[in-house]
């Protein structure tokens, strides 16, 4: 491996990333404590549901803060294929949506399905499966090769008994392409699994308003990512939904109504908030994240809990909540609310002063990839030791012989990414601390942050080094 000349993404216009060769890494620049604010982009949860419910209301939305990035392009060029106009102001950030109405709209000609790209976003298939369903028409939703092994078939099962027509997960396994032709729902009562992806009750709740029902859905077992279910029940309120729910007293929710066309402010994007609260943790630094509160409606804000339960300093003010680094201790702790940020602690907890046992987050498995298994592939190559479980992992911190080694080593560990977005921004932050550290495929941050390597650049205040792999063919 050896160094190029590009331009340092500094140099770069925002939101783009070198790609050298056939195959890119970035290596981040060790230094000092890191001190500053940021401010990250909108987030994609909230950015993907609002679209949902401004799509399918009556009436035009405006939606600010909007996240600009490959999970959203897809959702968006997917709600345009069925009539949804879309215009963008402030670069993408801010979208004026023109929205189709509920069902009673679904008009369709011709026999060819609908084809929907989707990439490998997640809130898109799942929310588009259960809301065009409940729509009516014909559709077939596409992905990535890794897509189509994410399953998918609970949400499928779930819809299958309430919907007039058909509706099908094609590839083994219950996994997408997502085929289905529909009239519409019947409105009758529904069931489904709660342990594999809370996408899929976020996604049946908002699309009973596309249906034109009021729908009672029963959870199936235990309900992962609690936090993500009330972010869907708060902002189909702010467009007009109904729902009704008490998850400590009941494993049912009743939703419907009507979505109604309304001016929504996105929030920055929690999880993505996680890598810089972590970066102030693990060097000894101060950061704060601009536009998020305690108060906020994503559950991931909770991963500053987690670092002030290991040591770190909370600073809460209303639109900001600032991280100061503090000795760190390792910690027992359910991330099951807060299961995308497990690759953001599992890197703080390398350097803590005893192991770190993280639990509750056996869906992970289900991500984008193996983000228990893959994960602890990767943090191995440091020469930590890493137990796998079920349901998550322990985490052994790196030990004072391992850190001088790693510090004294001139040979380069590349960390793989598997095209997974959170692996890349977990492993950059492992560059703040160590030497050598190359980060293998830097563009699959555009899945959620295209900006991330640009933002991280501005607030340590010095670029990163781009390289490239030198193939024979």
């Amino acid at each position: 491996m050896s160094p190029t000349s590009p331009p340092s993404s500094a140099e770069l216009p925002i939101g783009s990333t070198p790609q050298v060769g056939d195959r890119s890494s970035v290596m981040v620049v060790p230094g000092g404590p890191v001190v500053g604010s940021v401010r990250p982009p909108g987030s994609k949860s909230l950015t993907n549901r609002a679209l949902i419910c401004a799509a399918f209301a009556e009436g035009a939305s405006r939606l600010t803060g909007a996240l600009v990035s490959e999970d959203t392009e897809v959702m968006i060029d997917s709600l345009a294929k069925i009539g949804v106009r879309i215009q963008t102001e402030n670069a993408g950030r801010t979208l004026i949506v023109e929205g189709v109405g509920s069902s009673a709209a679904s008009e369709q000609t011709g026999d060819s399905p609908h084809e929907m790209f989707i990439a490998n976003s997640g809130t898109t298939v799942r929310f588009l499966t259960a809301a065009l369903s409940a729509f009516g028409g014909r559709y077939r939703l596409s992905g990535v090769p890794r897509m189509h092994e994410r399953p998918i078939g609970d949400l499928v099962e779930a819809i299958a008994p309430v919907m007039s027509g058909t509706i099908a997960a094609v590839s083994g396994g219950g996994c997408p392409p997502v085929e289905i032709e529909s009239a519409g729902w019947t409105g009758e009562p529904m069931s489904v699994a709660g342990s594999v992806s809370s996408q899929y009750l976020s996604g049946l709740m908002m699309a009973a308003p596309i249906s034109g029902k009021t729908v009672e859905i029963k959870i199936v077992g235990e309900l992962v990512s609690i936090p993500y279910v009330r972010m869907t029940s708060e902002l189909m309120r702010a467009f007009g939904g109904v729902t009704d729910w008490n998850l400590e007293t009941t494993q049912s929710i009743r939703t419907g109504g009507r979505y109604v066309g309304t001016d929504y402010a996105i929030e920055p994007d929690a999880s993505a908030a996680s890598y810089f609260w972590a970066a102030a943790a693990i060097t000894g630094g101060r950061i704060g994240v601009e536009g998020l509160s305690e108060d906020a409606l994503q559950g991931d804000v909770g991963f500053v809990r987690v670092l002030e339960k290991m040591g770190s300093r909370l600073h809460l003010q209303a639109d900001r909540i600032e991280v100061e680094a503090n000795e760190l201790r390792g910690v027992d702790v359910d991330m099951g609310e807060i299961s995308d940020t497990v690759q953001t602690l599992s890197v703080v907890a390398l350097f803590a002063d005893s192991p770190t046992r993280v639990r509750g987050v056996a869906h992970n498995r289900f991500k984008e990839t193996d983000r228990i298994g893959n994960l602890a592939i990767e943090l191995r190559k440091l020469g930590a030791r890493i137990d796998e479980h079920d349901d998550g992992l322990t985490i052994h911190p790196l030990t004072t012989g391992d850190l001088e080694r790693l510090s004294e080593s001139t040979d380069p560990i590349v960390f793989e990414t598997y095209h997974d977005h959170r692996m890349a921004m977990s492993f950059a932050l492992l560059g703040l601390r160590l030497p050598g550290i190359f980060v293998a495929d830097p563009a699959c941050t555009g899945k959620t942050y295209p900006e991330f390597w640009a933002d991280l650049e501005r607030l340590i205040d010095r670029p990163h080094h781009w390289f490239s792999q030198e193939t024979n063919e």
